[in-house]
């Protein structure tokens, strides 16, 4: 898929939400800059989430509830939450990897994985992967799969 501008970006993230099934994990791979966090960004503003997005690059983890019953496998007034983590400033992530597995078996969670090549062993087999390139034009090439093997 090609993207180029920002606002397709936050579409193309509105979409990806709508066909999301929970518990999910997402692994975004891309240079700095490439439009991870606007990505989630667009993910969260489909999943009914309202407050505003922000990279948690120096937080690590970043989580923002919202309506499960947006997500195609439930139909229910329970909240559901977004894990956003970003491990690039860690080469070992510590306590981090805990904190993450925690959530990953958290049924009610969709987990959106940056910089994660110290946390993939971590990660379910059936993880989305979603790669985003940044071209010489200012405009991204992204790619994703389901089974990154």
């Amino acid at each position: 898929m090609h993207i180029t501008s920002e606002a397709e970006m936050l579409a193309f993230g509105q979409k990806f939400a709508q066909n999301l099934r929970v518990p999910v994990a997402i692994e975004l791979v891309g240079d700095v800059g490439a439009g991870k966090t606007t990505f989630v960004r667009g993910l969260a503003q489909g999943l009914g989430i309202t407050e505003p997005v922000t990279s948690p690059s120096f937080t690590i983890s970043k989580r923002y509830a919202f309506p499960l019953k947006c997500c195609k496998n439930y139909n229910t007034s329970a909240q559901g939450e977004l894990l956003h983590y970003d491990f690039y400033r860690l080469d070992d992530p510590g306590i981090m990897r805990d904190e993450l597995e925690e959530a990953l078996s958290n049924p009610h969670a969709i987990c959106v994985i940056e910089w994660g090549g110290s946390v993939l062993d971590l990660l379910p087999k059936d993880s989305l992967h979603l790669e985003i390139q940044l071209n010489a034009d200012g405009s991204r090439t992204l790619f994703c799969d389901a089974d990154k093997e």
